[in-house]
C-alpha cells in the first residue's frame, strides 16, 4: 500500500527573466515502510520535488497531485499542511546552518517543535529532546543542549536536524542529503539511525543523495532524475548495477572517479629530498571557545603542523574533532589562545592594517557551508566579483569578463550571472563558492568539505579542475573531507585528527595501507574501503576493524 503517491508533478519557479521549469511531469509512489532514494545531478529537481511536496516553495506553481496517506497534499491549506508537517511528515535539510535559528540553542527548538505539537510539559520535551540528541551521537548532550548553532560543526549541526526530525516519530522522513556533511563513522551511524527507525517504527524515509555508494546500501528502490524529469525508477540493485538510460550510466561511472586509485599530478614534488619550504607553519596552537555560564571548550589541543608550498595537504576525522577551527586559524580567522602560526615565514598575529589586507588576498577559503558563506540579497555575478573589486584588480568591465570566465571554469552558465544564491542549487551554490575562493589566484586556498555538497558527475569535474588549477598556477591546498577516498585521489600527505589533536601524519598511501593508530583505521574501516579498487585494497588491520 503506498504511503506517498505522486502524479505528473510539475513545478514552475517564476525568475525575472521567464519560468524554471524545475519539475517536469514526474510520477511515482513510495509504499509503507520503504526506504525510496533519489539521485541525480545538482540542479536536476530533486530538492524542488520534495520541498513541494511539503509545500515549502513560495510562488511555486504546482500542478498534478501529491496524495500522502490517500489525502492531495497539494489541496491542503496552510493550517492543515502546518499540522502534518512535523508530525507525519518531517524534513531533514541538506542546509542545516540556514535551517536552524541562530538566535535560540539548539535545544530549545527541538522543545519547541514537541510542543508545537504534543500537550507535554517543557521538562518533559526537555527530556525527550536530550535523548534524541544522544541517539545521534551528540558528545554530552546535557550540556550541549545550551550551545548555539555556531557552536557546532557542519556535522553537529546536520545530527541537530536529524534529531528534530525524529523528534515526533513521523510517518514519512524526507532526508534532503542528510549524511553530506558528515565523515565516514557518523554517516555510517546515521544511515543505521535511519535505518531503525524504518525496521522499529514503521518509518517510510524518503532521501535524496548524489552518493551512489549510500544509495546502493539503503535504498530499496531508486529513481534517476536529470533537468526535472523521472530517466529511470526501479530496484536499487537493478538500476545501480545494470542501469538501461544512459544518463545513468554515465552517472554511475563518474562515482568511480573517486574510488580510482590516487596518482600524483605532473608537477608535485615526491621526492623527500627534496622538500618544498612550508607556507604555512602551526606551533603549538590550542583554541578555545567561551560558552554560557562562562564555561571554556578547548577545540584544538597543542596543534604542530606545516603546509608546505605546491602541495595537498589533506585533514580528516570525525565532525567536531576541530578540523574547521584549525583551517580557520591558518586562515587567519580565528585568533590561537595559545601557539603561532607563520605564513610565508611572518607571524600571522603580527600582520597589521594593509599588510593585512595583502595577505588575505594569498590565502582563500572555500567553506563548508556554501548558503550560509554567500549574501543571499546579492547576485552571483557581484559575489564572485568581490574578491577583484576589493584588491583592485581591474577596471569594471574587467572583472566582469574575469566572473564569466570564472562561472564558465566551474560548471555554470553564465547566463546565470543575475541570479541570487536562493535561486541555486546547493551543489551549484558551493560551485560559486569554489570561483570566489580562486578568483585571485591565491597561493594557498583552504577547502573545507568542497565537494561534500555536489552530485558525483560534478564532483570529478571539481576535482579535476582543482588538479589542474594547482599544476598550472602552483597552488598550495589544505583539504578538508570525510571522503577518504577523495583524500587519497587528492592528497600528498594526510593528517588525522582527533579531539583537537593531530594523532597521525604520512603520505597518503602510507595511511591507506599501513595506518598505525586505532582512530586511523576505525576511519578506514567506516569508509567501505574494501570496495574500491582491487588493485589498491585496504590495509588488513582496517579489513579486520570493519569485520
Amino acid at each position: 500500500m503506498p504511503i506517498l503517491e505522486i502524479s505528473q508533478l510539475t513545478v514552475d519557479i517564476p525568475t525575472e527573466s521567464g519560468d524554471v521549469h524545475a519539475v517536469k511531469g514526474v510520477s511515482f509512489d513510495v509504499a509503507e515502510g520503504e526506504f525510496f532514494g533519489i539521485v541525480g545531478e545538482s540542479g536536476s529537481g530533486k530538492s524542488v520535488l520534495v520541498q513541494s511536496v511539503m509545500g515549502l516553495i513560495p510562488n511555486a506553481r504546482t500542478s498534478g497531485s501529491v496524495r500522502f496517506q490517500g489525502e492531495d497534499l497539494l489541496t491542503l491549506d496552510a493550517e492543515r499542511l502546518r499540522r502534518k508537517r512535523g508530525r507525519e511528515i518531517s524534513m531533514i535539510f541538506q542546509d542545516p546552518l540556514s535551517s536552524l535559528h541562530p538566535q535560540y540553542t539548539v535545544g530549545w527548538q527541538i522543545v519547541e517543535q514537541i510542543r508545537a505539537h504534543e500537550n507535554v510539559s517543557r521538562q518533559a520535551a526537555k527530556a525527550r529532546a536530550i535523548q534524541l540528541l544522544e541517539k545521534v551521537h551528540i558528545a554530552d548532550a546535557a550540556s550541549r543542549f545550551d550551545a548555539y548553532p555556531h557552536q557546532f560543526s557542519g556535522g553537529m549541526r546536520q545530527r541537530v536536524m536529524i534529531a528534530m526530525s525524529l523528534s515526533l516519530n513521523p510517518a514519512l522522513i524526507i532526508a534532503d542529503e542528510p549524511t553530506t556533511a558528515l565523515d565516514s563513522t557518523v554517516q555510517a551511524q546515521i544511515l543505521q539511525l535511519l535505518g531503525e527507525m524504518k525496521e522499529d517504527l514503521g518509518a517510510t524515509v524518503l532521501m535524496i543523495s548524489h552518493d551512489l555508494g549510500v544509495m546502493a546500501s539503503v535504498a530499496d528502490r531508486v529513481m534517476v532524475m536529470y533537468r526535472g524529469e523521472q530517466v529511470e525508477i526501479g530496484a536499487s540493485r537493478e538500476v545501480l548495477t545494470r542501469p538501461r538510460d544512459p544518463y545513468t550510466v554515465s552517472l554511475i561511472e563518474s562515482s568511480s572517479f573517486t574510488q580510482s586509485r590516487r596518482q600524483a599530478p605532473l608537477g608535485r614534488v615526491e621526492d623527500a629530498a627534496t622538500e618544498p619550504a612550508p607556507i604555512a607553519e602551526v606551533s603549538g596552537v590550542s583554541v578555545s571557545f567561551s560558552q554560557r555560564r562562562g564555561l571554556d571548550r578547548p577545540v584544538l589541543d597543542g596543534i604542530d603542523l606545516e603546509v608546505r608550498r605546491g602541495e595537498t595537504l589533506g585533514l580528516v576525522g570525525e565532525s567536531g574533532c576541530g578540523k574547521t577551527t584549525l583551517a580557520r586559524t591558518i586562515a587567519g580567522l580565528v585568533p590561537p589562545s595559545e601557539g603561532t602560526v607563520r605564513f610565508d615565514g611572518r607571524d600571522v598575529s603580527q600582520i597589521k592594517g594593509a599588510e593585512w589586507r595583502r595577505m588575505r588576498q594569498k590565502v582563500q577559503v572555500v567553506f563548508q557551508d556554501p548558503f550560509s558563506s554567500l549574501n543571499p540579497k546579492r547576485r552571483v555575478g557581484s559575489i564572485i566579483g568581490d574578491p577583484l573589486r576589493i584588491h583592485g584588480v581591474g577596471n569594471a568591465r574587467e572583472r566582469q569578463r574575469r566572473v564569466l570566465e570564472l562561472l564558465e571554469m566551474v560548471g555554470l552558465d553564465p547566463d546565470h550571472y543575475n541570479r541570487f544564491p536562493a535561486q541555486f542549487s546547493g551543489g551549484q551554490r558551493q560551485r560559486i563558492g569554489i570561483a570566489r575562493a580562486i578568483a585571485l589566484n591565491p597561493d594557498l586556498v583552504i577547502l573545507d568539505e568542497p565537494v561534500s555538497a555536489l552530485d558525483v558527475t560534478v564532483q570529478a569535474q571539481v576535482l579535476q579542475l582543482l588538479d589542474d588549477l594547482q599544476r598550472d598556477l602552483g597552488l598550495t591546498y589544505l583539504f578538508i573531507s570525510h571522503d577518504l577516498a577523495v583524500v587519497r585521489h587528492m592528497c600528498d600527505r594526510i593528517a588525522v585528527m582527533e579531539h583537537g589533536r593531530i594523532i597521525e601524519l604520512d603520505d597518503a598511501e602510507t595511511i591507506y595501507h599501513s595506518p598505525r593508530e586505532p582512530f586511523t583505521k576505525k576511519l578506514l574501516a567506516a569508509a567501505f574501503l574494501e570496495s574500491l579498487d582491487a588493485a589498491a585494497p585496504a590495509s588488513d588491520e582496517a579489513r579486520e576493524v570493519a569485520s
